[in-house]
């Protein structure tokens, strides 16, 4: 049992991309290590120890996707809101999940691998996935991140290897529509890395003008569970000085989420001294030039915080005990 729950971070990084929810991938990969437990007698040896439990785990995944909806994100769902909109909840279930790198990431990954690794956890990689039929998904998933050949995936998804070659090419080209594509194996440019930082300044300092001038001129800024998002750095400048003004003394803390940069985000307290938390923020870069795309906030702290390892408040100074 040892040597199958080595595989674990790598399991949940692929039933996550299968399933857009880190929930519903730890299920998957529990389910996945009975059925592999189970099994093991008559594993041959054929393909790796890794390939057969992902073999396996795909198939949960695949059954887990016949009985639910797939997951989205606010901004495909309709169009941008006005700031004065209605603010709507949608269960948790509607909605892409984040999850933190260090559960879908194995720390024994070379660096190429996570890298690649982590490019194939970004949350517009991961929605983008959510709109291809699970066979499709699953193939694409097999061939362009776990690098699995096309015989090695016709015998996992037992279809014929001319199958899998079509089904490859109609994924592709879904993703292609979308917008996506799959992900290039690159680390975070210095230019990023430093527009970040400015990032974590200029929201902490409360600074509006100094963040809009981060952000792309079509950033989106969205809320999970809220179906309300915005579009351009003027909605989200009105917004922040507006109805966002709450977040005003924020605290920020690094973390890291879907491959991506991200910040617990703490608010003060309105009951006390210290701070509460409030968002999980997401940030999504343009490649070229830096810019910030997207500020994604996801607001169910109750659930996500503590699997970040996060405390759900933190003391007047701002700082975590354990840091």
């Amino acid at each position: 049992m040892a040597d199958l729950h080595a595989h674990r971070t790598a399991l949940t990084g692929h039933c996550y991309r299968m399933l857009g929810s880190l929930s519903e991938a730890e299920d998957a990969v529990q389910e996945t290590m009975l059925r592999a437990w189970r099994g093991l007698a008559g594993f041959d040896g054929r393909a790796s120890l890794r390939t057969w439990l992902q073999r396996i785990a795909t198939h949960v995944c695949l059954d887990a996707l016949q009985d639910r909806k797939r997951r989205s994100r606010p901004m495909l769902v309709h169009s941008a809101f006005d700031i004065t909109d209605e603010l709507t909840a949608l269960p948790a279930s509607h909605w892409v999940e984040p999850i933190p790198d260090s559960l879908a990431i194995p720390s024994d990954s070379d660096a190429s691998e996570r890298i690649a690794l982590r490019q194939s956890l970004r949350l517009a990689f991961v929605a983008a996935l959510q709109h291809l039929p699970p066979r499709q998904r699953a193939a694409l998933l097999l061939s362009d991140v776990l690098d699995l050949s096309a015989a090695e995936i016709a015998d996992a998804l037992q279809l014929s290897i001319a199958a899998v070659n079509s089904a490859l090419q109609r994924a592709r080209a879904t993703l292609e529509r979308c917008g996506v594509k799959p992900p290039p194996a690159q680390p975070l440019s210095t230019e990023q890395a430093q527009r970040v930082e400015h990032y974590l300044a200029a929201f902490e300092r409360y600074d509006m003008d100094a963040l809009a001038q981060l952000l792309h001129e079509d950033v989106t800024l969205s809320m999970p569970p809220y179906t309300l998002w915005l579009r351009g750095k003027a909605a989200v400048r009105a917004w922040m000085l507006g109805r966002g003004i709450g977040c005003l003394g924020s605290r920020l803390l690094k973390v890291a989420a879907c491959g991506s940069p991200a910040f617990a985000q703490y608010r003060r307290s309105e009951t006390g001294p210290g701070f509460t938390a409030w968002s999980l923020i997401v940030l999504e870069q343009d490649p070229q030039d830096a810019v910030i795309t997207a500020m994604n906030h996801f607001l169910d702290t109750a659930v996500l915080f503590p699997r970040f390892g996060l405390p759900l408040s933190l003391p007047p100074d701002g700082v975590p005990p354990s840091r």
